[in-house]
């Protein structure tokens, strides 16, 4: 580990203007129609053997901050927008996109009866979008550059249900000018959420549809149109445990290949204590792969554009396809706003034939005869937590131990993440 000169100077001095404060202040409230958003943050990472090979690290220090206004003139209107600038100083090359957006649109929409509890509403524009657990559609906000969407969404609320038809297309950021629509790459359907038909539980029942030419970022040959029918379970069990399931299946084409793919989450989860709480969670994932990759068929799971941070590990080294995971967490609630972490993952490969994938859906590594054996690894993280307001600060690591299938495919170092962060947002 590395720490940047005058790293932790810049750190404590921007920490002790923040800390002390015992409630989060006010929103910057000019009246009841106009009020500002607020939010400044900033991380330091460091990752030790990037690409599972020996002496590949690096280090570099994040910095978001965010401005928005919610102008709302009339009980049925609501105008919001947010501005952005995310930066990557000291980062070596140019930073990826997922890092580095310098002063952009980041939200802008206008929504139809936002206050209404029943009936019809609708909201048109940019907007930052998740569902359910965003384990498909999600705005990752660990990431520097949040996901945003170009959407338009109608909707009808009760206190029963929200049905919704979506249509979603997510922007492609460029860190030195002005990000643009991108209609070539498209999520449609309805998405719908019911709370009367579990008690005290929650169901989602979604069919959607994925679109994507080459100017939309597809590719090969072709276009991309992959149909999903899926759903989530979620409510309390006996012995106050709590439970959620997640189930989807996919139909469709990729290029000229015919798509039949499928995914699944489970998970459990109980609180223990009152004084010092004790959150303890299990789950296990799957995504297919594809068993033959010369076939005219592909079976790889299409994971749209998932909120991945934590869910196959703190490192985000992995995404929701062709992969086994089993996860397990303890949160200990060690005083007043801090939470003491520990998590395990273990993954292996669906499809022995298929490539094993990052978070953002691109190929890690790759064996196409099969030969290169199925473990791909085990990860040990610990971090800690604190939350006083409106501040919000943490750190933590991350220890990827490779298996068999890094091992034989690349490099097969063991890879290492720690980092240490600071939020304020009001």
């Amino acid at each position: 580990m590395r720490l940047l000169p005058g790293f932790s100077t810049v750190f404590l001095v921007f920490a002790s203007s923040l800390t002390g404060q015992d409630k989060p202040p006010e929103l910057l409230r000019v009246n009841d129609q106009l009020v500002f958003r607020v939010e400044l943050a900033m991380r330091y990472e460091d990752r030790v053997a990037e690409s599972f090979r020996e002496g590949a690290d690096r280090d570099y220090l994040l910095l978001r901050s965010r401005l928005a206004v919610d102008y709302q003139p009339a009980s049925w209107v609501k105008f919001s927008a947010m501005a952005q600038d995310a930066r990557a100083p000291l980062y070596g090359a140019a930073a990826p996109a997922s890092l580095r957006d310098t002063a952009d649109l980041q939200e802008g929409y206008v929504e139809f009866m936002p206050d209404r509890k029943e009936g019809f509403g609708a909201l048109i524009g940019r907007q930052m979008v998740s569902f359910g657990e965003s384990r498909l559609i999600g705005a990752p906000q660990w990431l520097n550059v949040a996901r945003t969407w170009d959407s338009l969404r109608l909707y009808h609320r009760s206190a029963s249900h929200t049905l919704q038809v979506v249509s979603l297309s997510v922007v492609r950021v460029r860190p030195d000018e002005a990000n643009r629509p991108n209609f070539g790459d498209r999520i449609w359907g309805t998405y719908n959420s019911f709370s009367s038909w579990i008690p005290e539980g929650d169901v989602e029942l979604y069919v959607l549809r994925h679109d994507q030419n080459r100017p939309g970022g597809f590719r090969g040959t072709g276009r991309l149109g992959v149909n999903l029918f899926g759903g989530r379970l979620a409510g309390p069990m006996p012995g106050k445990l709590r439970y959620s399931i997640e189930a989807v299946g996919q139909t469709g084409h990729i290029a000229d290949r015919t798509h039949r793919a499928g995914a699944w989450y489970s998970g459990l989860s109980r609180r223990i204590g009152s004084r010092r709480p004790l959150q303890l969670s299990a789950e296990y994932k799957f995504a297919s792969g594809t068993r033959d990759p010369a076939s005219d068929r592909s079976g790889t799971f299409d994971q749209l554009y998932p909120a991945n941070h934590d869910k196959f590990g703190r490192a985000d080294l992995f995404g929701w396809k062709n992969i086994h995971n089993i996860r397990s967490q303890a949160d200990l609630t060690v005083a007043k706003g801090v939470v003491l972490s520990t998590m395990y993952d273990n993954s292996w490969l669906a499809s022995t034939r298929d490539a094993l994938y990052s978070g953002g859906g691109s190929v890690i590594a790759t064996s196409p005869a099969g030969n290169a054996g199925r473990h791909v690894g085990q990860e040990l993280d610990v971090y800690i937590s604190y939350r006083n307001g409106a501040y919000q600060a943490g750190t933590g690591i991350a220890k990827l131990f490779a298996g068999e299938f890094l091992r034989n495919t690349t490099p097969g170092s063991n890879s290492f993440f720690f980092y240490i962060y600071q939020g304020y947002s009001f």
